[in-house]
């Protein structure tokens, strides 16, 4: 596999895709350091998981900076993330499956949340019954 063609491959996609792909990245990016992190641990290899679990609370302080505000959500979100953050550094102080499975939850739920968000956002609007 050739890692300089893919790696022009990933940075091409991150800098051509709309903002609410790009959430949806970031995402993917927590379910799947969560989940290195995970495997990492069970091969008792617990240096590679705290890289993962480093890059994990990376994205989590990245959502909580990102959040707008002027949006009801954002203070909803602000405690989930915040949760998630405080949650992955006991996971990476106690080296603990247990706490990332409970945010690996938490991730997986906010990223079908989003994809549904984003395939609501993207259907055309509906007529309502009076025709106007």
């Amino acid at each position: 596999m050739n890692i300089t063609g893919y790696n022009q491959y990933k940075e091409n996609s991150v800098n051509t895709a709309q903002p609410e792909e790009l959430i949806l990245m970031l995402y993917n990016g927590l379910v799947k350091f969560i989940m290195k992190a995970q495997h990492a641990i069970s091969k008792n290899d617990m240096q590679e998981a705290h890289v993962n679990i480093i890059k994990s609370e990376n994205i989590v302080r990245e959502f909580i900076a990102s959040l707008d505000g002027d949006y009801e959500v954002s203070s909803s979100l602000l405690l989930v993330y915040d949760y998630m953050e405080r949650r992955l550094i006991e996971a990476n102080i106690q080296k603990s499956m247990d706490i990332l499975d409970e945010v690996l939850g938490f991730a997986k739920e906010l990223r079908a949340t989003w994809e549904q968000a984003m395939k609501l956002a993207k259907q055309p609007p509906k007529k309502s019954a009076v025709g106007i």
